[in-house]
């Protein structure tokens, strides 16, 4: 079964263009090292709970967007390799801090798949 790292993490919604062209021009790096794919998913529908939520989480503001994604790597020793490669990627060593959002908020972890199922 497949390896997936998964993110969420506070944008501030004004820098949804800007974060999509980041994203974009992230994946032919993690797919250079492996990734299968990657999916970037906009909140729309991510409710403040009462004691936690996404936007809890990620100390989101009412400025802000929830962001859930994740990269799909065939397995940990895959993602392991290739994330490791990814980060030292000229692409990564040059952002200087200049993404559009607050990495210090953003949450992640790495899961095995369990299950996939597909509609057919």
């Amino acid at each position: 079964m497949s390896y997936i790292d998964g993110f969420v993490l506070a944008v501030p919604t004004v820098n949804k263009a800007e974060y999509l062209e980041h994203a974009r021009a992230s994946v032919p790096v993690f797919k250079k090292y492996g990734a299968l794919r990657m999916v970037e998913n906009w909140g729309v529908d991510v409710p403040d709970g009462e004691q936690t939520s996404f936007p809890k989480a990620v100390k989101c503001g009412v400025d802000e967007t929830v962001v859930f994604s994740w990269i799909e790597w065939p397995s940990k020793a895959a993602r392991d390799k290739g994330m490791a490669a990814a980060m030292n990627d000229p692409f990564f060593q040059n952002e200087d801090g200049r993404v559009p959002y607050d990495g210090e908020r953003m949450i992640f972890g790495g899961f095995e798949t369990l299950l996939d199922e597909a509609s057919t």
